[in-house]
């Protein structure tokens, strides 16, 4: 069985260019035996064939394996400190014209998030964020910014009122938010990492990733922000060498590039 799981590891990478030798090797294995069993296939072989003859289920098993979890303020008290703390640092260091980058971003909710928050700090028309995601499915669903009721539970009032309209059940961004956003696809274990930023945001992604990985992460993390530049990570997240790297932290889920 650990050898099929090799030659599953390898298959998926060539069609994907995802390496799941990256990622928590249990997490993920019980993470894909329960998506075959539900498939009513049986083994990794069999199920390597279904994802090379059925796109469809190619597209749902990328989208299935990316776990997309993502709400808008996720952690307000962290965007209530990002809003008195972080935004009018970055202001103060680097002026209005900010480079961010909202690395794995999922179906969206967080650069639009970042938009809504910098808009008490700069214009919106200035505002510009930088958005990747491995599964360009999901950066479709990002670029439609439509949302459900509990992704926009969060939402401050304001903003809500402001930059959303109900379509039924849903909550349909505006033009003007969503205009601030460029997506595009983007593998944090594989991809060149662009430069030059002055905050970058990856929040709940790296907890499945090997503890190497993680490392290699932020490593790049810190070569892409420019001296004084930010990193906002996850709630369930945390730099063990944050020192080592290089960064100072700010809080527990704020770190700079010090040096």
């Amino acid at each position: 069985m650990a050898d099929d799981y090799i030659y599953f590891k390898t298959q998926i990478m060539q069609m994907t260019g995802i390496d799941l030798s990256s990622y928590k090797e249990t997490q993920m294995k019980r993470r894909i035996d329960s998506l075959i069993a539900r498939k009513g296939l049986k083994g990794y072989s069999a199920f390597v064939l279904a994802l090379k003859t059925d796109p469809v289920l190619f597209k749902e098993f990328v989208t299935y394996l990316t776990i997309n979890v993502s709400e808008f303020y996720r952690n307000p008290d962290q965007w209530e400190y990002m809003d008195k703390e972080i935004i009018p640092y970055l202001v103060q260091t680097f002026g209005t014209n900010l480079k961010i980058w909202s690395a794995a971003c999922s179906t969206g909710d967080e650069p639009y998030s970042l938009v809504m928050a910098l808009s008490k700090h700069i214009p919106l028309h200035q505002i510009k964020i930088y958005a990747t995601d491995l599964d360009e499915q999901i950066i479709e669903k990002a670029k439609l910014g439509l949302y459900s009721e509990k992704s926009v539970a969060s939402v401050p009032k304001e903003f809500l009122t402001k930059y959303f309209h109900k379509v039924g059940d849903s909550y349909q961004i505006s033009k003007e938010i969503k205009e601030r956003v460029t997506f595009s696809k983007h593998n944090l274990l594989d991809s060149a990492y662009p430069k030059d930023f002055h905050y970058i945001v990856c929040r709940n992604v790296l907890i499945y990733f090997t503890e190497e990985a993680k490392d290699m992460v932020y490593r790049k993390f810190y070569s892409s922000l420019n001296k004084g530049g930010i990193l906002f990570i996850g709630s369930t997240e945390q730099i063990v060498n944050y020192r080592t790297i290089g960064y100072g932290r700010k809080n527990s889920f704020f770190y700079e590039k010090s040096l």
